[in-house]
């Protein structure tokens, strides 16, 4: 029994007084009077415990505009793209002059439902972030799978700017080879310009510097000046962003009719590729897109040397040692080169023709000219 009901049956069926029952359960007197004065209006249901939540809020968002808040999150679902929060904010601000907070869509998602809380993941603190300052000074690419309506499993060759997040080339082929990454690349670098240096993964479509020597994308690469950057193995963090563009692009797709052919694939992938460019706000561009993204600034350009590699030609790239020497292998047995400790920690390129050998900075200086002495583990100076 709780108290207000034992207090009312002391005071009107006992016929206790007020002071003597509020003195015995530590209560005040005016108190008892208001619990007895609400029981002899209303009965039991009077004395019932009451919500102290306020009748009205004055600044609660409305039911029209969470209902609102609710289609564009099922809008944005069924279309297969972002809809977070965030995503949500900023397409009310284009409707809206006074849109709710992201934390009170938020709110408004998880009361009805449509966010499912969970466990805290790694802190961002601990995250390593590096990202081009400028539209063009790097690109990332990589390849993802996809499968047809009849099973047949396709490819994507995909290629962003590193700065804006723009998708500059989505190309989807029956198998991704050398020949067709590299036309992928130079229309993508007709349209918005070629970049400063292209950031890829270790597949053979990009480079073959572990087989002996340079592919034609490699050799193009060299050719426009552009510097080549490669992730390290089993490291796909390093080419994130273009691993983060294939989650949300598969998002899409996910949600469209299956396509019986590479033809229908690629205009879903089209269709994606000019929402994501020209529409959908990207997070870590302050909610703007993309495409406004990659026009706010000037462009970067190649700098480096232009190189035209022969067939025969083996390219490495390396850093000088703090001693001053590089390495190289050469049938299997490994020889240090000595370049000068004036250039120490310097990146470098080896051009490896036969045993004729050359070592040039990032600029296409050449530091060193000679020819390798296979009989010898140290190749000195002069």
């Amino acid at each position: 029994m709780d108290l207000a009901r034992y207090v009312v049956e002391a005071v009107v069926l006992e016929g206790r007084s007020y002071r003597e029952v509020a003195r015995a359960h530590g209560v005040s007197k005016s108190w008892v009077g208001k619990v007895v004065g609400r029981f002899r209006e209303g009965g039991y249901e009077a004395i019932r415990p009451r919500s102290r939540a306020p009748g009205r809020i004055p600044h609660r968002t409305s039911d029209g505009l969470e209902d609102e808040i609710i289609a564009l999150r099922k809008e944005l679902g069924d279309l297969g793209v972002d809809a977070g929060a965030q995503t949500i904010h900023y397409h009310l601000g284009r409707v809206h002059r006074q849109v709710p907070s992201v934390s009170t869509i938020w709110r408004v998602l998880r009361r009805r439902g449509f966010v499912t809380p969970q466990p805290h993941k790694r802190p961002r603190s601990s995250w390593v972030r590096f990202e081009a300052q400028l539209p063009n000074e790097r690109w990332q690419s990589d390849v993802t799978h996809w499968r047809l309506a009849g099973g047949t499993e396709v490819e994507i060759v995909n290629f962003i700017d590193d700065h804006s997040r723009l998708a500059v080339a989505a190309q989807v082929v029956g198998s991704a080879t050398a020949p067709k990454v590299l036309a992928a690349f130079r229309q993508a670098g007709a349209r918005w310009g070629f970049p400063a240096a292209l950031l890829t993964d270790n597949g053979c479509v990009y480079t073959t510097w572990h087989r002996g020597g340079p592919n034609v994308m490699q050799a193009e690469l060299l050719a426009l000046g552009i510097d080549y950057r490669h992730s390290r193995p089993y490291h796909p963090q390093t080419c994130g962003k273009v691993e983060r563009f294939h989650q949300t692009m598969k998002c899409f797709l996910a949600k469209q009719p299956e396509a019986s052919s590479i033809c229908e694939l690629q205009g879903q992938v089209d269709r994606f590729v000019a929402y994501y460019n020209e529409v959908r706000p990207h997070r870590a561009r302050g909610r703007h897109t993309p495409r406004d993204a990659f026009q706010a600034l000037d462009k970067a350009r190649p700098s480096g040397p232009r190189l035209q590699i022969g067939a025969g030609v083996r390219v490495r790239r390396d850093r000088i040692d703090r001693n001053g020497k590089v390495t190289l292998r050469y049938k299997t047995r490994l020889h240090h080169i000595g370049v000068g400790h004036a250039h120490k920690g310097k990146r470098v390129m080896l051009l490896v023709d036969g045993l004729d050998v050359r070592v040039l900075s990032q600029a296409g200086e050449l530091l060193r000219h000679l020819t390798l002495d296979p009989t010898r583990d140290y190749q000195p100076q002069g």
